[in-house]
């Protein structure tokens, strides 16, 4: 078979089919825990991060929220993955033992918002967030200047982290800052590509901008000591304990209980198992939904 525009067109129909149907396999966590921000440049700069908003009753003069321009700022990296099929595989018709190579590229595209979402999720512990503090840290500044004090989201140790997620408001825990979504692109037209000239080669491949960044700490809190019910219990106080600058309490509700593969049977077992070891009724069951990372560990 030669390389004809519509076979060309044919082979494209069918990489990008194989393409879909590989995307489709994968089910992306990071709705889960991350709001969708659509950018329409370069970057982007949060400077709305650190005070949650709140209404108050109305007397005299509004009161207005100014906000602290903390300057942080998601700059849109690129990102690409490339297949070449030789034209040997399209002149004799066998370029169909090739569709899984495409399929797979597929799953990677469904997969990598989620890669590199957890893998920021699990850096939390030395990379800043809005206040220029590591967002999981000990010493937070919260309050108004002159009386800052310094809030931890954090139980240190040494073990596997998990994390506890209020994931009930519309910004969550962490942000995916889109500015092109992933597509499949074709280099096959042999009349003004160098490359298909020279190697004798069509190219097809995907790409995609974004970033990936932290929203607000106070909605996360990560601890590096076992994953019992006691130490939940204790993430579960610190968090509901968060106060804004202004001293209001947030009312912050854990939702989600984030683990790797390390954590995932104490996990089910803490808040999906209706009775205790022992027997008796699990208090702790159904307070927050599981969700297990593979990339957490």
């Amino acid at each position: 078979m030669r390389a004809t525009g519509l076979n060309l067109n044919t082979l494209y129909t069918a990489v990008k089919t194989h393409f879909n149907q590989g995307r489709d396999t994968y089910k992306p966590l990071w709705p889960e825990i991350a709001t969708l921000i659509e950018s329409n440049t370069a970057m982007e700069t949060y400077a709305w991060l650190g005070e949650f908003s709140r209404l108050r009753e109305w007397v005299g003069e509004r009161e207005i929220n100014r906000m602290e321009m903390h300057g942080y700022t998601l700059k849109n990296k690129k990102f690409e993955a490339t297949e070449g099929i030789p034209s040997e595989y399209i002149e004799d018709d066998t370029y169909g033992i090739l569709m899984p190579k495409f399929q797979d590229m597929g799953y990677a595209a469904s997969t990598h918002p989620d890669e590199m979402l957890f893998a920021l999720v699990a850096a939390g512990f030395t990379q800043l967030c809005y206040d220029n503090q590591f967002y999981f840290d000990t010493d937070h500044p919260v309050g108004e200047e002159g009386d800052k004090k310094s809030v931890s989201n954090m139980l240190a140790g040494s073990g596997v982290p998990w994390f506890v997620l209020d994931t009930s408001r519309p910004l969550k825990p962490f942000i995916y800052q889109r500015r092109k979504p992933y597509r499949l692109n074709d280099k096959t037209n042999a009349d003004n590509s160098d490359h298909v000239f020279m190697l004798d080669e069509y190219l097809y491949g995907v790409d995609a901008r974004g970033n990936w960044g932290y929203g607000f700490w106070q909605q996360a809190f990560a601890a590096k000591v076992d994953l019992t019910p006691d130490n939940y219990k204790k993430v579960r106080q610190a968090m509901r304990g968060f106060k804004s600058n202004k001293g209001r309490p947030l009312g912050v509700k854990p939702t989600v209980c984030l683990v790797g593969p390390t954590w995932e049977s104490a996990a089910e077992e803490i808040f999906e198992t209706p009775t205790l070891p022992g027997g008796g009724k699990n208090p702790l069951y159904g307070k927050v939904k599981v969700v297990v990372c593979p990339w957490l560990e």
